[in-house]
């Protein structure tokens, strides 16, 4: 909502207060004005103007050589409008004005002639374009007679105006009008509100012989009332009304049409202005629209209606539909000479299921859906009837013809004094509270130890007792109240241990070089059953979906982090790498529980793991990038010794580059490259995934810390080459050696695989290199030898390993 400050004064007094102290107000009484919006901008040298002499420039056509009268002197002006006219008065920018856009006026020659200033359009002076009627686009701006030469053309024009954005929250429909911001106004400065005059002169001829009205449907156009203005001059509106309007975001059309917009601003009540000569008839009739059935609106569209669309017809064809739009047939054009007003309330569902499926949102679709306030709606109607009698010369047929009736609003609330100062822990006594409660303009009645208050249609807002609490501690002011600390048993702040686990993970991966995703929750049927660690019941779908893609929670990260993945190869991002931290969920045995909710990590990753600019070599993400990074998050947890890595073939992964993640005897996770059936289908670059049960993995390690001294005693290193099937994975050879070297066993590393020449066919040569060592003394080569035969002794037994020679 746009509230202009010098509208605002016209109901309320502002003389002492700035717009900068007005939006203070506003703000701190809970209606947030979000910006101001200073038109002139600090343009000074802008005057009237009277054009004395207007001659053709004598080498240049399009141009006229005007003698201004600006006040002191008479400048001689060059124009190229062609609206300038002896006896105007115009707007003219002296030499030394700078104009929007950095427009700097000076004294120059045009062709040989001098001119000193400008005659200014409205477009020049900081309105938009877009804004201008198209009657005063590229023309200069024609002030009333009566302005003098020389006097600030900005304040006639209404440009010394603030324009302060408000902000409003959802319940406070009441400040969508210029009316409802002067009752928030007066009750914060305490001060009277000034209501506009809604008097006009009526002939003796009776609407009701003119129109009638029917509504035959009642729930959805509660109240229909229309009046007939005859004898209306249709022209280009004042200038005041016209930078009105332009100042609250609307562009002006004609008089009859912007005095309709003005009345919306001032009082909130959509109105709309039929030509009551195009209507086709002389009886109005609500009713639901029929099938296919079309009407053109003001906007030039052809539109299909649906069945459910409330429409004004002229008894046979639609003339608007209610709430939304008018039609185009019966607009009112320039040579309208009666016109037709309809005042009315409509079904705010309704108005609100008609915008949103023929996408026409507007200042009144806005409104309705919102809520009206009841007891304004006939004085809506008066006041847009007075406006047209006064600005068009019209005259007002007398009577409003009405069908159905506007709702009685008789909201009481009682409150508490007691139970106010209990909650805002204030002292408040009785006359300070019914003081503000008058103020907000409420009927209070005493009833002892609380009041009844009648709350006015204007605030629908206020329901309850804690609604009228919070009114008045808005007029209190938040500032006023005391500010107390909290008693009882204090602890410190701290992290649980799951946001502790979900942190440590974070940080490990955002420093491998991923980024964090997060992704829906909710997938699909197919996705559901994708990437699962273990196998599980079947998913747990939600009661009312959003969409088929959105019908079942998840049991893996992957799937989404798949689609994040596309959706960055798609936009020329090559290399991804992305990790989600997130829950998935499981059904649980008994059906009337909530899913059990398990953390898991998930990560993709794919194109170049880094790239040498220097000289060009680039290294590709491939299996042991994932795996380190695996490990790495294991070795933050503190469980890189427990967990163990071993092939498997899994569905959607890469039957020779997957692994299971296992620790005691379970499997945790898994890790690998998709399916290149899969990369191709989802059109993938080779990707490498990876998930983890992080409640498992990242469990928090009780165990009690312990350290050793360094050792005193030499260690002693050996390498052996074991020759073993193809088949048979080295974590599977390592583990048997582990077991058979015993307590002395330091250090076992692989480092070197061989398949080849002088290795037999289906077998295949793993080089370890084993460290031993006792803490308690030195050890010796006979031992070790021991240690080396029980080791080949459980090779050969376990695996049919053998020693390459």
């Amino acid at each position: 909502m746009l509230v202009s400050y010098q509208w605002l004064a016209d109901y309320i007094d502002l003389s002492d207060v700035t717009p900068e102290e007005v939006a203070e107000y506003l703000t701190r009484g809970g209606v947030e004005v979000d910006r101001l919006h200073r038109y002139h901008n600090g343009i000074e040298g802008v005057v009237v103007g009277e054009v004395l002499e207007t001659s053709p420039h004598p080498e240049a056509e399009k141009l006229t050589v005007c003698q201004v009268d600006v006040g002191e002197n008479t400048n001689q002006i060059i124009c190229g409008a062609n609206n300038v006219t002896k006896g105007q008065k115009v707007v003219v920018a002296l030499p030394g004005t700078i104009l929007p856009g950095e427009k700097n006026i000076t004294e120059t020659t045009i062709r040989g002639e001098t001119s000193a200033g400008m005659i200014c359009a409205l477009d020049e002076l900081g309105f938009s374009e877009r804004m201008l009627a198209k009657s005063e686009q590229d023309k200069i701006v024609e002030l009333p007679n009566d302005t003098v030469p020389g006097s600030d053309a900005l304040e006639i024009l209404g440009l010394n105006d603030v324009i302060m954005e408000l902000d409003l929250t959802p319940n406070r429909p009441d400040c969508l009008n210029m009316l409802g911001v002067a009752y928030e106004l007066s009750a914060l400065l305490d001060r009277p509100i000034h209501l506009p005059e809604n008097e006009h002169g009526v002939i003796r001829k009776n609407a009701a012989d003119h129109i009638t009205v029917e509504v035959t449907n009642g729930e959805d156009v509660p109240y229909y009332g229309a009046k007939v203005i005859d004898e209306v001059t249709v022209a280009p509106s004042p200038l005041w009304l016209q930078t009105r309007l332009m100042a609250a975001g609307i562009r002006p059309i004609n008089n009859i049409v912007d005095i309709t917009n003005y009345v919306l601003l001032e009082y909130g009540q959509p109105l709309h202005a039929f030509d009551y000569d195009r209507f086709g008839s002389d009886q109005i009739v609500t009713r639901r629209a029929k099938q296919n059935e079309t009407i053109r609106t003001l906007d030039g569209q052809e539109r299909t209606l649906f069945e459910q669309d409330v429409l004004i017809t002229n008894g046979e064809e639609p003339v608007a539909m209610a709430g939304v739009m008018g039609g185009a047939f019966s607009e009112v054009q320039s040579n309208t000479r009666t016109v037709l007003l309809e005042t009315a309330q409509f079904d705010a569902l309704r108005v609100r299921q008609t915008s949103k499926e023929h996408g026409l949102r507007s200042e009144a679709s806005q409104r309705f859906e919102k809520g009206l306030d009841f007891e304004r709606i006939p004085e809506a109607a008066e006041r847009a009837a007075t406006l047209m009698e006064q600005i068009t010369g019209g005259v007002v047929l007398k009577g409003t013809v009405e069908s159905g009736e506007l709702p009685a609003f008789e909201q009481e609330v009682y409150l508490n004094l007691g139970r106010l100062n209990v909650r805002l822990g204030t002292e408040l006594g009785v006359y300070e509270v019914e003081t503000i409660l008058i103020r907000l303009g409420l009927e209070v009645t005493d009833i002892g130890e609380e009041w009844r208050v009648r709350i006015p249609s204007r605030r629908m807002d206020i329901t309850i007792e804690e609604d009228l609490i919070e009114e008045v501690a808005r007029l209190y002011g938040y500032d006023h109240i005391p500010t107390t600390l909290p008693t009882g048993a204090r602890s410190a702040g701290a992290l649980t241990d799951e946001q502790k686990r979900r942190r440590k993970i974070r940080r490990y991966l955002e420093s491998t070089g991923m980024q964090e995703a997060i992704t829906y929750s909710l997938t699909s049927a197919q996705k559901a059953d994708e990437f699962l660690i273990n196998d599980h019941d079947q998913g747990i779908r939600v009661l009312m979906p959003m969409s088929e893609e959105r019908e079942v929670l998840r049991r893996s990260l992957i799937p989404h982090l798949l689609d994040a993945t596309l959706h960055n190869l798609n936009r020329q991002l090559a290399n991804v790498a992305l990790f989600e931290v997130g829950t998935v969920f499981f059904p649980t045995a008994d059906e009337n529980k909530q899913p059990e909710e398990r953390l898991h990590i998930g990560g993709t990753l794919s194109g170049q793991w880094y790239h040498y600019a220097w000289n060009g070599e680039e290294v590709p993400v491939d299996f042991y990038v994932v795996k380190g990074i695996v490990e790495g998050m294991l070795q933050q947890a503190g469980k890189e010794q427990k967990a163990k890595f071993r092939a498997r073939k899994r569905d959607g992964m890469h039957p020779g580059r997957t692994a299971d993640v296992i620790m005691d005897g379970e499997v945790v996770g898994f890790l690998g490259q998709l399916h290149p059936a899969i990369q191709e289908e989802r059109g993938l670059a080779p990707t490498f995934v990876f998930e983890l049960n992080a409640a498992t993995v990242f469990t928090v390690n009780n165990e009690e810390l312990r350290y050793q001294p360094l050792p005193r005693f030499p260690s002693i290193r050996r390498d052996m080459a074991v020759v073993a099937d193809a088949n048979i994975a080295a974590a599977e050879i390592e583990s048997v050696i582990s077991e058979a070297a015993g307590k002395w066993l330091e250090d076992i590393h692989l480092f070197d695989v061989y398949e080849g020449e002088n290795i037999e066919e289906g077998k295949k040569s793993l080089a370890y290199s084993l460290l031993f060592l006792n803490r308690e003394r030195t050890l010796k080569d006979e031992e070790i030898a021991n240690i080396h035969e029980d080791i080949v002794a459980a090779l050969k037994t376990r695996l049919g390993a053998t020693l390459r020679h």
